[in-house]
């Protein structure tokens, strides 16, 4: 009965969280509101006894990745009214509102497939010799995929910084100051 009762509260905090990521006019409330349902996911991972991918969407998601969007937010500015009314990119809602309904649609399109109707895998368990899955985990991490590991954190290095100088607005100048041409 508790293991139902959390399953209920953690789902339900979940979709409240996802819809308030969605429906958020303040992206900062929008990053909170993911916070929550990730947290949420992690009391799942908890629920179903997977306690290093709880703490790993603790740290990683609900931490690092939520960090650097408020960061990215801040950084942008929030302050700024943007006027809804006109459309920068032409046919942009129509194309989402597509592919919304795409999305909507596609687990009765997938239903009738085999591996969506919940037969067992056919991948063998990874047991076998003394490690744990987490030992397995981080040999593989850091041996065979240790180049995309780090070609990946290169990347998110450089998105960094590159948000930062997009961001970067100029230095304003007092009302009586003249402007200088740098070329003179």
């Amino acid at each position: 009965m508790v293991d139902w009762v959390v399953f209920g509260a953690a789902g339900v905090a979940a979709l409240a969280g996802a819809v308030g990521v969605v429906t958020s006019r303040n992206p900062v409330h929008a990053a909170l509101n993911l916070v929550m349902t990730l947290f949420a996911v992690a009391v799942l991972f908890v629920e179903q006894q997977a306690d290093f991918l709880a703490a790993v969407q603790v740290i990683v998601y609900a931490g690092a990745i939520v960090v650097l969007f408020l960061f990215v937010i801040m950084l942008l500015g929030v302050d700024r009214a943007e006027n809804l009314e006109t459309e920068p990119l032409t046919g942009q809602r129509p194309a989402a509102i597509a592919l919304g309904a795409l999305a909507l649609a596609e687990p009765f399109l997938l239903a009738r497939t085999h591996w969506a109707t919940g037969a067992h895998s056919t991948v063998a368990a990874a047991r076998g010799g003394t490690d744990s899955n987490v030992e397995k985990l981080a040999k593989a991490l850091f041996t065979r995929y240790l180049l995309p590991f780090e070609a990946t954190s290169v990347l998110l290095v450089i998105a960094v910084v590159g948000a930062v100088v997009l961001a970067r607005r100029p230095l304003r100048r007092e009302q009586g100051a003249q402007t200088q041409d740098p070329t003179t």
